[in-house]
């Protein structure tokens, strides 16, 4: 079997392919697969197992530091789970098993990508639950990875304490979304209360903006688009400003009392020179 990246890695992907059908197994939850279905979970199937498909080492590692990982950290990842791996052979032969410390140190590993991913974006509550219970914690639903928790780990809440630790002091600050405020001028020619503009929320504000610019019909992505409104304003201005009534029957009686204002004046003042 041709190893990609390293042998833990390529027996992960492989047994995670083999059993993904059957999420009941044990070998689906044995560590090494979950190692892959966290990553699955952070990421992506595609972005973990489409490099590995295509045998791009590459690829791999620049799915897994798209959200600030770092490429230091993922060679160690990749490492901790090999030297996971080698000291499992070892105690699957021997009656004295040793302990194996990168049980926690990966895992730990895999709730700070984790945390990364949280701090780029909004995840939702079943994102969080299936990512935690995943973890090899007291808690998880899971009797297979309980079981192992207790068997492995040295103290059996040191994940779920680390979890909840990180998840605590790492939390996504939103950024309030400046305003945009377009010329006053623009709102009232579309009849709308300048009072209601000032109370909009920056997300309302940008939908009336769209509205704006599309009834003096500009495009949004022109560099002078701001240059373009102000003139569209002017232009609209002047074209309002005109002799008009609002009313196309009276415009016509007042246009025609103009010319005869007009001729009259003409007829007096041809009489006065004769």
């Amino acid at each position: 079997m041709q190893e990609f990246i390293n042998e833990a890695f390529t027996k992960a992907v492989n047994d995670y392919l083999a059993t993904k059908d059957n999420g009941n197994g044990i070998v689906f939850n044995s560590f090494l697969v979950v190692f892959i279905r966290l990553l699955v979970n952070i990421y992506s199937e595609l972005d973990v197992i489409n490099p590995f498909t295509m045998k791009s080492v590459e690829s791999l590692r620049s799915n897994l530091s798209k959200y600030g990982y770092s490429e230091i950290n993922i060679n160690k990842l990749l490492a901790n789970l090999q030297m996971y791996y080698n000291i499992e052979k070892t105690n699957s032969n021997t009656e004295i098993k040793q302990a194996n410390p990168y049980f926690v140190d990966i895992q730990k590993q895999l709730v700070d990508m984790f945390i990364l991913k949280k701090l780029n974006y909004e995840l939702s509550d079943a994102e969080i639950s299936e990512f935690y219970d995943l973890l090899y914690t007291p808690n998880t639903k899971d009797p297979i990875r309980l079981s192992y928790n207790y068997l492995t780990a040295k103290d059996v809440n040191e994940i779920d304490v680390y979890y909840q630790k990180q998840m605590k002091e790492n939390v996504r600050v939103a950024i309030s979304k400046p305003k945009n405020l377009l010329n006053n001028k623009a709102y009232e020619l579309m009849g709308l209360n300048i009072e209601d503009i000032n109370k909009m929320s920056a997300e309302e504000l940008e939908k009336t903006n769209h509205q704006v610019y599309d009834y003096f019909k500009i495009r949004e992505n022109a560099i002078n688009k701001e240059f373009l409104l102000e003139k569209a304003i002017e232009e609209m201005e002047r074209e309002r400003n005109k002799v008009t009534s609002g009313n196309g029957y009276v415009d016509i009686l007042l246009v025609m009392g103009i010319i005869t204002t007009i001729a009259m004046v003409g007829l007096v003042v041809k009489i006065l020179l004769f």
